[in-house]
């Protein structure tokens, strides 16, 4: 039997509702495989500090070295509560960003996926829908802007100032670009490159890599556009694109605004991969607004676990079975408040229904 040990960092807000139905699908693949996962609980994020003084406390860290996979909830509080937190212990400081460069998860993989059946779910007309949206958005995940230098002070005149570089080495820019042609190669074999040249250096030398590199890739087409660019065709012509590559910034926002053509990012898991770990995570905040409340759909969260499934245990089967098992919810006309559209005829559903019934469609698929 295979064993697999993952860390649950459940986090803050609605962290822990979302990841309780995920662990329902852990255990449900468990029953009806040769599989068995030992899952580590640990505290992480705002509960963390709290609890220890460290929104990644080494408690953690030990869990996290130990495990196999990292299966991350939502950290985060609201913009008031997180000003009763010191700031470089704040989650997304304190907790997050150490979590990425502890395990060099260089590579961010977040599907931007809707199909026909789940249109309703979007903003956009169904013309521009089509048949449905496909896009695999890779994003590099511990370079630029976040992590280079940052200064705050204050001039011989009293003017305060900040200073944050953007920084990236030669190193950095080809791991992920090598990673995202290797995606283009086994999917359509195109691959759009998001860049802001025309303004940034960074830009520049990052084009000039991916020149180096297509080479070593002849049957995928690169097609360049810049990120403001991208930004507007997502919107009006999100069926051009396939697998989008890009750096840290641009991918944040661009990513976001992925959910927002899905209808919200509570449908957008990822995938935070390195060389030796991967951690998996909804997209989303944590929703303080909602937490307790029973209402939040776990859909990123299960997401995140087929993500875990395929690209940490090579479960590619079971990892589709888990994606079929939410869409057959969704196309049966259920959903959760925090998704809902009024006048959109959905049976509204709690948080834990939701997971209920993404279990009985999963073992149908299962058995």
């Amino acid at each position: 039997m295979k064993q697999h040990k993952v860390a649950l960092l459940a986090g803050d807000g609605i962290g822990p509702e979302i990841m309780k139905e995920a662990i329902k699908v852990i255990e449900t693949i468990e029953k009806h495989r040769d599989v068995q996962f030992k899952l580590l609980p640990a505290s992480f994020g705002a509960c963390a500090y709290y609890e220890t003084g460290k929104a990644f406390p080494d408690a953690t860290k030990e869990i996290c070295d130990e495990a196999d996979a990292i299966l991350k909830g939502t950290i985060g509080l609201s913009h008031e509560e997180s000003k009763k937190i010191p700031i470089d212990e704040q989650p997304e400081r304190g907790a997050l960003l150490p979590l990425r460069n502890r395990y060099q998860t260089y590579a961010n993989f977040r599907p931007v996926s809707l199909p026909k059946g789940l249109a309703h779910f979007s903003p956009l007309k169904p013309e521009i829908i089509g048949d449905g949206i496909e896009i695999m958005i890779i994003r590099e995940l511990v370079g630029g802007l976040y992590f280079g230098n940052k200064e705050k002070g204050t001039k011989a005149d009293g003017t305060r100032y900040v200073h944050e570089t953007l920084e990236y080495d030669e190193h950095q820019i080809k791991q992920i670009l090598k990673v995202a042609f290797k995606v283009a190669q086994k999917r359509k074999k195109v691959l759009h490159n998001i860049h802001k040249s025309n303004v940034l250096k960074s830009s520049v030398l990052w084009n000039e890599i991916l020149e180096e590199i297509a080479p070593e890739f002849p049957e995928v087409e690169v097609k360049n556009i810049l990120v403001d660019a991208a930004a507007t065709a997502l919107c009006l012509n999100p069926g051009q694109f396939d697998v989008m590559v890009m750096e840290n910034m641009f991918g944040d926002i661009l990513s976001d605004q992925g959910g927002g053509i899905l209808g919200s990012l509570g449908l957008m898991p990822s995938a935070c991969i390195g060389n030796d770990k991967a951690y998996y995570e909804p997209s989303h905040g944590s929703a303080p607004d909602i937490a307790g409340k029973n209402i939040a759909n776990p859909y990123s969260m299960i997401g995140s676990v087929a993500l875990m499934l395929e690209m940490s245990f090579g479960m590619d089967e079971e990892s589709k079975m888990v994606w079929q098992a939410m869409q057959s919810v969704f196309t049966k006309g259920y959903t959760t408040p925090d998704l809902s559209h009024s006048g959109s005829h959905v049976k509204i559903i709690n948080t834990d229904k939701f997971g209920d019934l993404v279990i009985e469609e999963l073992n149908l698929l299962l058995s």
